[in-house]
């Protein structure tokens, strides 16, 4: 089974390309979907974040602004963070990989937004980047209503730099242009890894 990686800087457009891929019939584990499930009540990250982070959940549930609040300008509360969650992550994308073998998948594709930055790129046979210019990611992000420029700036130093993202990559999908050129991208790669 051929296991891809999938990653790019925030409101890059991975889920987008994620959901090309699968419409090919690729199957994709969401790394920022399994971070939700984890956080989410009676998720098995919620007792170790309310440990780590007093404050930050109440009843059960998360506040995820306070969490961001407190770890995006702090190296050493993001480590913790990153401590607790990337194990967890991690775990849930094995279940993932054994389940798509079990069922006879060609190809899985592994949307990690850290792939780089954590090493998962070890556990990949091929990497993909998807990038667009500044101006069009910071648009996506303030297009959700959930961060302000700052924020998303903050996240952006924090990242690896997208151009030293796609000199890792094998293959790098273009996605600041047409939704059209960026299905032609998906399509060619797919045909190139002889899917």
């Amino acid at each position: 089974m051929l296991v891809l990686g999938l990653t790019g800087g925030i409101g890059m457009g991975k889920s987008t390309v994620a959901k090309m891929f699968a419409s090919l019939g690729v199957p994709s584990f969401n790394a920022d979907d399994a971070v939700h499930k984890l956080q989410a009540p009676g998720g098995k990250a919620i007792p170790l974040l309310n440990a780590a982070f007093p404050g930050t959940v109440e009843h059960g549930v998360l506040n995820r602004a306070a969490l961001r609040d407190i770890v995006l300008d702090d190296d050493a509360a993001m480590r913790r963070l990153e401590q607790i969650m990337h194990p967890l992550v991690h775990r849930e994308e094995a279940l993932f990989r054994a389940q798509a073998f079990r069922a006879g998948a060609k190809a899985v594709l592994l949307d990690i937004p850290l792939l780089f930055e954590t090493g998962a790129q070890l556990r990949v046979n091929k990497t993909i980047v998807v990038s667009a210019p500044l101006d069009v990611q910071i648009a996506r992000v303030l297009s959700r209503g959930i961060m302000d420029i700052e924020q998303i700036a903050t996240i952006i130093a924090r990242q690896m730099p997208d151009k030293q993202k796609r000199a890792l990559a094998d293959y790098v999908i273009h996605t600041g242009l047409s939704k059209f050129n960026t299905v032609r991208a998906v399509h060619r790669v797919f045909k190139e890894l002889g899917l």
